[in-house]
């Protein structure tokens, strides 16, 4: 009898530090989403994050950044991804900007991909003829203002199929600025939003939508971000930049598009636009990519929760950036950097300060 009592404690203590065990791994547990636009890079940094720290589970959910934003505000996310930074709406949503911390974790292009077989070099273009394009008002890839920018391409009497995101995403945010500055016409009809009502073409959700659209239409062109397309191996052109410089998307030209973009950022809640920027090489349709928590963790469960999420985001934007490049994203640059790490070492949970680890 003494000895089935010995096992019986034996077996329920063994139970309790499992359970501990269980608890421990649930409350290091986070859960992010939003952006389709990092969202390689992300789970690239999660897995090799999760190898250094395997107490920390972590989950990023390639929503969309509309869909980042209400996870975030609605506080059934812990972190959110946006490509755009929030606007005032979503601010004040939120609480307010003294609630909130929203710092870039690298930069990238969005690429024009398109389905044109027999072209074997990439094609050039203009934000003005995207412009039309996406407007309805060019609709042939041999119109003479597409041949004119790619001497020598027999380009075919094709129709071309736009193809456009049907998610409130980040990706078109970028994609309308930037020809937002390039035609006055755009910028009136269709206009700048992570989500707008195009004219014409066929839609898609999140960049796997318009690449399928894109796939499966000769003729397509759509907006994509340059890292999806490069793992994909979908073709995309060069566009022509502030300088006059035809330029495709790479970490070095959307580097070149960041550069001194650090100026402009300022406290914890930090936005640049890197679009359109000066600089022989630097790639006109660039863009931040933002992470966005609160300021003071109180939506986590707990302290050690919230110091998991902090050393997990100080980790991606530091030691984790050098495996942007591997993944055709820009990493942040020492200056911008720097109002980063800036920006992390404000955040506290229920008024406690804390310290990332680094």
């Amino acid at each position: 009898m003494a000895t089935i009592s010995i096992r019986r404690i034996a077996t329920a203590a063994t139970l309790l530090t499992a359970a501990a065990t269980v608890t421990a791994t649930a409350d290091t547990r986070l859960q992010g989403g939003g952006a389709t636009f990092p969202a390689p890079f992300y789970k690239r940094l999660v897995a090799e994050y999760q190898k250094l720290n395997p107490e920390v589970q972590i989950d990023y959910q390639s929503i969309g950044s509309g869909g980042g934003i209400k996870g975030f505000t609605d506080k059934t996310f812990d972190f959110a991804g946006s490509d755009a930074p929030m606007n005032s709406k979503e601010i004040e949503g939120a609480g307010g900007a003294d609630n909130i911390v929203q710092v870039p974790s690298c930069a990238g292009g969005v690429v024009p991909a398109y389905n044109l077989p027999g072209i074997e070099q990439p094609l050039n273009f203009t934000g003005e003829v995207l412009a039309d394009i996406f407007l309805g008002k060019i609709t042939k890839w041999n119109d003479a203002k597409i041949a004119s920018l790619n001497s020598g391409v027999a380009l075919p009497d094709t129709p071309i199929t736009p193809a456009y995101r049907t998610d409130g995403s980040g990706t078109t945010y970028v994609w309308t600025n930037y020809l937002a500055t390039q035609s006055e016409d755009f910028k009136g009809t269709i206009g700048m939003g992570k989500q707008v009502k195009w004219p014409v073409g066929q839609g898609g959700k999140g960049n796997e939508g318009v690449t399928a659209v894109v796939n499966g239409t000769v003729g397509g062109l759509g907006y994509i971000e340059q890292g999806y397309a490069d793992a994909n191996k979908i073709p995309y052109g060069a566009i022509q930049n502030k300088s006059g410089k035809f330029v495709k998307a790479s970490p070095e030209s959307v580097s070149m598009a960041g550069a001194g973009a650090s100026e402009d950022m300022k406290g914890h809640l930090i936005a640049a636009n890197i679009w359109n920027q000066p600089g022989d090489e630097a790639y006109a349709a660039a863009s931040f990519t933002y992470l966005i928590v609160y300021k003071d963790l109180n939506n986590v469960k707990s302290k050690e929760q919230a110091q998991a999420l902090v050393d997990f985001l100080w980790w991606a934007t530091h030691e984790g950036q050098k495996f942007a490049a591997e993944l055709d994203y820009a990493p942040l640059a020492p200056a911008v950097e720097a109002k980063v790490s800036a920006a992390l070492k404000s955040i506290t949970y229920k008024g406690e300060m804390l310290t990332p680890k680094m």
